[in-house]
């Protein structure tokens, strides 16, 4: 910019920051603000969100250098890196202090921002109730607040309910300083608002919470709960009062059929439910979800021992616009019930079977034969699931761009090849621990895919020939994992980093065949390596870790033993990367 800086002196203040306000990517801007101090300064005046780490010591500069800020986003698990040159305080309890943020703080952020929409305290402990009190006095213009793991009062929540009459989602995880009473006198506060609210593992909110929010929150549309103190009455008030819930996600053990059918029959407009290791909830709930639910377009079930295929048969049956749906550690769920599913719902595009080791390949018969639209299929242990299955997937769900499988043993070559054969839009391939996949698979993906990531870790029987494959044919590769694989070689490094100069993230770890020639054909033309893992790599040593840090320019993390890295490694990479050595 310096010298003949002609274009950048001619331009306003004005026009340079109308642009910014187009640049919508983090990543863009910040580019942009690198470009010079003026650029920063503008930059930052436009930028509507930022999120840091909980201290006080700039607290005072941010309105004057954000002035647009809408939302904010505290996080005292980020670090705060000290300034160049500035020395650790001698006193640690001083230094600790300095990085968290206080009531005084937070009280100084409603003063400079008294138009913040979103707000975030994650894991701020020294923030109480006084110091939200007064925050909330002068942000009444707040929409979102999110309090995970504060321990902040009922004083401070009922403020919020008092002065924030616009706020519309409230997170309160692991809130455990919060009783019924601070809860109920939000709920009455916004309750014309409120359209969204978490309550997890707080221990002291129970059903009076939940009874107050289905009195006074008619428009609620999310709720999220997880918590053992919440019963049937709770659930029924919340369902009967808010008719227009659309997003339920639950973790209460002491919910029953009863509370499920209430939702059923009220709650019409559900688009999503998420039901989470109930012990107590069988086919009769979820069948009153079929029945009155007829908008439910996500469903997840996890460790839901009782329920069975009747209970899937319900959700076909009555839900003919589900698109995504997930079954984890549901043991009685068989091949029947996705059957059913493959039969009746012909928009789904997401289908996760985990865990499911009763569901065979006549459910994927189905599922290939009449989800035409099917996009994302996960598969984790599912024994089985074989070749047949694979096949109908392929070729009826032609439009499949992310297929991930994990221990399915009986899925080999044959499936994989037809995958490669009919599914073309394929660019995310995961096939972890799977042994019968060779080189043979991948082989025929690299014909038929273009691929931006491939993970196949664990699978014993892929060598060079198949990795070289996938280099040549899927040139947009930016993410590949091929660790534990016992067979590759340096030829296959040498493939990738001819072909695949868009890599951004490589692991590499348990492949004892691969050496510093390799890692240096690797990293010869892949300038935009971002992260290389490889523990436990015996070919490798402390000159391969070396290459990888002096040819790639953009390197965040590499994960290596400790020992394989030098002295001069160190002291060259030691101001550009954060965790560049793991004690293994």
């Amino acid at each position: 910019m310096r010298g003949h800086d002609w274009i950048n002196n001619s331009l306003p203040d004005e026009l340079i920051v109308e642009i910014f306000s187009h640049l919508h990517t983090k990543s863009i801007r910040d580019a942009c603000s690198l470009v010079c101090r003026r650029w920063f300064r503008l930059e930052r005046r436009t930028r509507a969100t930022l999120r840091i780490g909980a201290t006080h010591l700039f607290l005072d500069l941010l309105p004057t250098r954000f002035s647009s800020l809408r939302n904010l986003y505290i996080d005292e698990r980020l670090s705060i890196p000290l300034q160049p040159g500035r020395r650790r305080p001698a006193d640690r309890d001083s230094c600790f202090e300095s990085t968290c943020l206080t009531d005084t703080g937070l009280s100084s952020l409603g003063e400079g921002f008294p138009k913040l929409h979103r707000l975030g305290l994650i894991w701020c402990s020294n923030v109480s109730s006084d110091g939200l009190t007064s925050f909330a006095r002068k942000c009444s213009s707040l929409k979102a607040l999110d309090l995970q793991g504060c321990y902040v009062g009922d004083q401070g929540l009922a403020a919020v309910g008092q002065f924030c009459k616009h706020l519309e989602n409230l997170n309160l995880r692991f809130c455990e300083g919060l009783t019924d009473s601070g809860l109920v006198d939000l709920a009455v506060g916004v309750g014309k608002s409120l359209k969204s609210l978490g309550v997890a593992a707080c221990a002291k909110i129970t059903d009076i919470s939940m009874e107050a929010v289905g009195s006074n929150c008619c428009s609620l549309e999310t709720l999220s709960l997880d918590s053992e103190f919440i019963h049937n009455k709770g659930l029924l008030a919340v369902a009967q009062g808010c008719p227009a819930l659309k997003v339920l996600k639950l973790q209460c053990i002491n919910i029953t059929d009863d509370a499920l059918k209430a939702v059923g029959t009220s709650c019409l407009s559900l688009e999503l439910l998420a039901l989470y290791s109930f012990q107590r909830f069988t086919d009769k709930g979820l069948r009153a979800i079929g029945n009155g639910c007829k908008k439910l377009k996500n469903l997840t079930l996890i460790d839901c021992y009782f329920l069975s295929d009747k209970g899937l048969e319900a959700i076909a049956t009555g839900c003919k616009e589900l698109t995504h749906l997930e079954v984890n550690g549901c043991h009685n769920i068989g091949t029947s019930g996705i059957e059913y599913i493959g039969r009746s719902c012909q928009n789904l595009t997401e289908l996760a079977l985990l865990y499911c080791h009763r569901i065979g390949d006549v459910s994927l018969l189905e599922v290939g034969q009449g989800c035409k639209f099917l996009h994302v299929l996960h598969l984790v242990d599912c024994s089985s699931i074989g070749d047949d299955a694979m096949c109908s997937i392929a070729s009826g769900c032609r439009n499949l761009k992310k297929l991930h499988i994990r221990r399915c043993y009986k899925i080999g070559n044959k499936g994989i090849i037809a995958v490669g054969k009919h599914c073309t839009s394929l660019t995310d391939l995961s096939i972890r621990f799977c042994d019968k996949v060779g080189d043979g698979a991948l082989i025929a993906i690299a014909e038929g895919c273009s691929l931006r990531s491939l993970n196949v870790s664990g699978c014993h029987q892929i060598g060079d020939a198949g990795v070289i494959s996938i280099a040549r044919g899927c040139p947009q590769l930016s993410h590949v994992d091929v660790s534990v694989l016992q067979n590759l070689g340096d030829m296959a490094m040498a493939a990738l980093g001819e072909n695949c100069t868009l890599l951004k993230e490589i692991v590499l770890s348990h492949c004892r065949q691969i050496t510093d020639v390799g890692l240096t054909h690797l990293v010869k033309s892949c300038t935009m390596l971002e992260s290389c893992q490889m523990v436990y790599c015996s070919g490798i040593t402390s000159a391969g870790v070396a290459t990888v840090v002096s040819s790639c320019p953009n390197i965040k993390k590499v994960l290596v033993e400790k020992w394989k890295v030098s002295q001069r490694t160190k002291r060259r990479a030691g101001s550009i990367i954060a965790y560049l050595c793991v004690d293994l």
